[in-house]
């Protein structure tokens, strides 16, 4: 028999890749204290993290002849390239949960899910709820987009009307015009949006190649030895757009500011350099109280951080929510 891959288990659920920290199996999860802590956090929002709505419609109008990538907020973004607009994880709901629950939003997303552009190819990293938010889905207005999504997570697109569904394992590429190409790669991760399917579907990121350059968006992830290979063989990546935020669950966990599922600023750009990255963006933060870091902190550290990992401060990228720019402003 063939046979399988090191993250494929024999009972059909996947693990991360050989070498990825283990979680502690001592650690017990505790919504209360989550709770006292949480509100003990400065809820205040610097100003200027938010663009007002009017500047960006504004500027997706003045932008829609260019290539480009917006943030929407936490990890949904719009990149344009050529004759495709891509969007990524997107969540418009007002909560990362089922129904109503779940930790609500701070921030508003930049635009409406009725306000968005014609996307023609849907990328989905994982099915957390604050990256799988089946209200967007169903709601989504463009279904006849192509979709690509981890292992076992068609079913859900399958049963909302989508037609172009495509199931994706790590390394799988899918060329999607001659000019772009997006390959499925490796994170350090888990999958669960119930009590009883724990890492029963894939997580992952996608490496969008577009005439001969390359942006890695990221799934949530923790660092990892799979990085360096993933740079040896796919780097340089001239753009890594990874998350930043949702890494401090002390006193729960026994050590701050680190979580094995998440980066902090510095493990992010550290998988920056890796990936032989020329620069990277951080996203997953300023949307949803999902840990217990301040809210404004992350982009503070990576900024402050980035020459300690060899990247010119100007190169580690913080977008304000709703910010627009040129693809050709930021890869060179």
């Amino acid at each position: 028999m063939e046979k399988k891959p090191y993250h494929h288990l024999s009972d059909g659920t996947f693990r991360n890749p050989e070498g990825s920290p283990k979680r502690d199996p001592n650690v017990k999860w505790s919504y209360k204290i989550f709770n006292q802590e949480k509100k003990k956090l400065d809820m205040t929002i610097s100003e200027g993290h938010v663009l007002e709505k009017n500047i960006v419609l504004k500027n997706l109008e003045k932008y829609k002849d260019n290539d480009y990538i917006a943030w929407i907020g936490h990890a949904t973004f719009i990149i344009k390239l050529g004759d495709t607009t891509i969007i990524t994880d997107p969540v418009f709901s007002k909560n990362a949960g089922p129904l109503i629950f779940g930790p609500k939003r701070f921030t508003e997303p930049a635009l409406k899910l009725s306000e968005i552009p014609n996307i023609d190819l849907f990328l989905l990293t994982h099915n957390h709820y604050d990256h799988q938010d089946m209200m967007t889905i169903r709601r989504f207005p463009f279904k006849n987009s192509k979709v690509l999504v981890p292992l076992k997570l068609s079913k859900y697109f399958k049963t909302n009307g989508y037609r172009d569904i495509n199931e994706m394992d790590w390394y799988d590429e899918i060329n999607i015009n001659k000019n772009l190409k997006v390959t499925f790669l490796p994170a350090v991760h888990w999958s669960k949006r119930s009590l009883t399917d724990t890492n029963k579907t894939l997580w992952g990121s996608f490496l969008i190649e577009y005439n001969g350059k390359k942006i890695l968006f990221a799934c949530d992830t923790g660092y990892g030895n799979i990085y360096k290979d993933l740079g040896n063989k796919y780097g340089p990546i001239d753009l890594t757009i990874i998350n930043i935020g949702a890494y401090n669950f002390y006193p729960i966990m026994p050590y701050k500011d680190k979580s094995i599922y998440h980066t902090n600023p510095e493990e992010a750009l550290k998988i920056g350099r890796d990936l032989k990255s020329k620069k990277v963006l951080g996203m997953h933060w300023g949307t949803f109280v999902l840990s217990l870091e301040p809210i404004m902190e992350p982009p503070i550290r990576f900024k402050d951080n980035a020459e300690n990992y060899g990247f010119n401060k100007e190169d580690a990228l913080i977008f304000k929510i709703g910010q627009i720019s040129k693809i050709s402003d930021i890869i060179n």
